[in-house]
């Protein structure tokens, strides 16, 4: 066969077990597009792995199975069978996987996964690595045959190498992946300029933006004015509790100065002008890439206050957080220290029976930047109230640390460490759980056991991670099994790509903020009765 001449068959074979596994199901259901690309690369993990083997194998001079040319030629049709065989049982089992997910978040069932639009994109993505791979060999011979003349053979061939890798690196991180984040950012900072239409300046001067205010409504950005004009107004903070003020919210963007101390400068004299200092509750909040705030971790806070919270958040960025995170994300880690260093030293000198309690908010890659934002040492002797990180990225510091050394007993999708007295995790069903009383200074996480972003770790090539011991979380389906490459792929898949409804994946929940606001501040004065109103309320909000 023509094909068996052309590819490996042991790498067809290998990319065969790994293109059926990826259709198993991960934390988060997946489109056919999707599924396509997963299946397509995890194939040419299967057949590069193949392919290593059988080089390996010449290359240590072991005995070849000792078949003569018609067996040979049986036994690769064979495989080739087995191949077709295990794709087409596991394309059949597919729609009943992806149910398995669908099913724990409320979704509708699908009827199939596509298998030919799987088939095609996955053919189209094995033929691209394929072709780039025999690019990459050409490079190597090319060059080592060349070098073959005055040196020895394997110097030649590692020399051939080091310029094949060095060649591809140049063209996919020098130029290409340069040139997409470069145009990326110019459309997106012209994004940020535009005035969408029902985000106009406000009327009223004392607001950030208006007259009086030390901020130009085209500086503070899209997401800013976003941020600025569609949270809850004082009638709307009323009709559910009765009782109420405005929140105070304060946005600086990146074109309001030229550097991040400038900008937590002009953040913290907005905040005075504003008398901020003044509310029950202070929120430095940090946000995602772009400068989106969530406006559940936000809008719950406020109506559980009455009103009587004061926000501030500066941008550090006009990418989106997948864009930002590849970039060099220390301005956005400078940007959040100065911030902070600014708020919490001016805070530090109020009196403390009248200055706010002061949290710290983040989501995602403002949560990793939010933990960056000050030392543990540089605020033991006057500490701040607490912080709510949600969907902590990749396991960042802490979060890696604390579950890692969780207590005995307690699963690693919703730990507990030391008994609770300084850290607690939930998810949108609950928890901040602790054996002892919850301190002064408090941290909790807020995490859905099927937010790839937060369970995420390349360990998981080729280790089970600790998450799919049971018991499990709610929201995890109970076929999603552990392979070597295949798991780890596939949650690299469900990181930006996978599709979740709101409460599942990355993407929390004004019902799921409420939860940890309750348990990190504990507001006083809310019956059951009133929860369930503002529950109704905070549903009518934008989750974007």
């Amino acid at each position: 066969m023509r094909l068996s001449k052309t590819f490996s068959v042991l790498g067809l074979l290998l990319g065969a077990i790994l293109f059926a596994l990826s259709l198993t199901p991960s934390l988060t259901p997946r489109s056919t597009l999707i599924q396509g690309a997963l299946a397509g690369t995890s194939f040419t993990f299967g057949y590069v792995i193949g392919v290593f083997l059988h080089w390996l194998w010449n290359y240590l001079e072991l005995p070849d199975i000792p078949l003569n040319h018609g067996q040979r030629k049986v036994l690769k049709r064979l495989a080739l069978v087995a191949c077709i065989y295990l794709i087409v049982i596991f394309l059949w089992q597919g729609a009943h996987w992806q149910n398995s997910v669908r099913a724990l978040m409320g979704m509708q069932p699908v009827s199939g996964v596509g298998p030919f639009t799987v088939g095609s994109v996955a053919l189209l993505i094995f033929l691209t690595f394929w072709l780039l791979g025999r690019g990459f060999r050409h490079i190597i011979l090319a060059v080592s045959q060349h070098l073959a003349r005055h040196i020895p053979e394997r110097v030649a061939l590692l020399t051939g190498l080091v310029v094949a890798l060095a060649l591809y690196w140049s063209i996919l991180n020098g130029v290409l992946l340069k040139a997409t984040l470069h145009t990326i950012s110019i459309i997106w900072e012209r994004h940020d300029q535009v005035i969408a239409e029902g985000l106009k300046a406000p009327e009223a001067p004392h607001k950030v933006g208006g007259a009086n205010s030390l901020l130009s409504w085209k500086s503070v950005g899209h997401q800013g004015r976003r941020f600025l004009t569609l949270g809850p107004s004082v009638e709307d903070i009323r009709e559910v509790a009765g009782l109420g003020k405005e929140p105070i919210r304060v946005f600086v963007g990146l074109r309001a100065a030229e550097t991040p101390l400038q900008r937590a400068f002009l953040a913290l004299a907005e905040l005075k002008r504003l008398n901020a200092f003044e509310r029950e509750i202070l929120l430095i909040a940090t946000p995602t890439g772009e400068g989106w705030l969530d406006p559940g971790a936000v809008n719950s806070l406020e109506y559980l206050y009455r009103g009587d919270v004061a926000s501030v958040a500066t941008q550090y960025s006009y990418l989106p957080s997948p864009f930002a995170f590849l970039t060099d994300n220390r301005y956005g880690v400078e940007s959040a220290r100065a911030l902070f260093k600014v708020i919490y030293e001016y805070w530090e000198d109020l009196p403390v029976e009248t200055r706010p309690r002061l949290y710290l908010f983040g989501l995602s890659l403002g949560a990793q930047l939010s933990e960056a934002s000050f030392d543990f040492y540089d605020i033991i002797d006057d500490p701040i109230d607490g912080v709510l990180w949600a969907g902590p990225p990749f396991g960042s510091g802490i979060w890696r640390t604390i579950t890692d050394n969780r207590d005995p007993g307690t699963p690693a999708w919703l730990p507990q460490f030391r008994g609770g007295e300084v850290v607690r995790f939930g998810n949108q069903y609950g928890g901040y759980l602790g054996q002892e009383p919850w301190g002064r200074f408090r941290i909790a996480f807020l995490q859905h056991a099927s937010d790839p972003i937060v369970f995420f770790d390349f360990r998981w090539m080729l280790r089970k991670p600790d998450w799919l011991e049971r018991p499990r979380g709610p929201d995890v389906s109970p076929d999603l099994h552990w392979f070597p490459i295949v798991t780890m792929l596939q949650l690299l898949a469900d990181l930006n790509l996978g599709i979740a409804p709101l409460a599942f994946g990355h993407r929390y929940s004004p019902d799921g903020y409420l939860l940890a606001w309750m348990a990190l501040t504990e507001p006083p004065d809310w019956s059951d009765e009133e929860l369930k109103r503002l529950r109704e309320k905070l549903r009518t909000y934008p989750v974007r």
